[in-house]
């Protein structure tokens, strides 16, 4: 796969409308061509004490943050027309599908391909876990800021690019 845009979400809490981050990486022709990150103002609208202490974000990050359907207008044309690629999609298609239906907003038939599922199947019995930041070191790639948006979706495709 040479032409994708990595994909990763931070939640504020359980709910999966609760986005407080995201991070893009646009590949084509297998290199980075655009790099987009925003803070995003979570819904519902407060933090959990896990889910902080693993992102580090709180309510004072986001409260003057833009709601999602405002960074989605700046997000939407780094990935247009391409397939979306994500560790763990499950979770980070869940969230985009979640706050398109919380903001009423017609959700685009967008294609999901899973690195982590690609780990699983590559690397059987040859890593201890399949976790974003393994499964990078293993393609090569140092992942420094774990559980930033934008870290994760560029640890996320140096990955893609090696095993998709």
């Amino acid at each position: 796969m040479k032409d994708f845009a990595a994909i990763d979400f931070e939640t504020a809490n359980r709910e999966p409308t609760s986005v407080c981050s995201i991070g893009i990486v646009a590949v084509h022709d297998g290199v980075i061509t655009d790099r987009f990150y925003s803070l995003i103002r979570p819904e519902p609208e407060y933090y959990s004490y896990w889910n902080t202490r693993i992102h580090g974000l709180s309510f004072h990050d986001t409260e003057n943050a833009p709601v999602f359907p405002e960074v989605w207008a700046r997000a939407e044309p780094v990935i247009a027309g391409l397939p979306l690629v994500a560790h763990n999609s499950m979770f980070d298609e869940g969230c985009l599908k979640a706050v398109f239906r919380m903001y009423r907003m017609d959700y685009p038939d967008y294609s999901f391909f899973c690195t982590c599922r690609a780990s699983r199947r590559i690397f059987r019995g040859m890593l201890p876990n399949h976790q974003l930041h393994t499964v990078a070191a293993r393609c090569g790639y140092d992942l420094k800021a774990h559980h930033h948006a934008l870290a994760d979706a560029e640890a996320c495709a140096a990955i893609a690019l090696k095993i998709l």
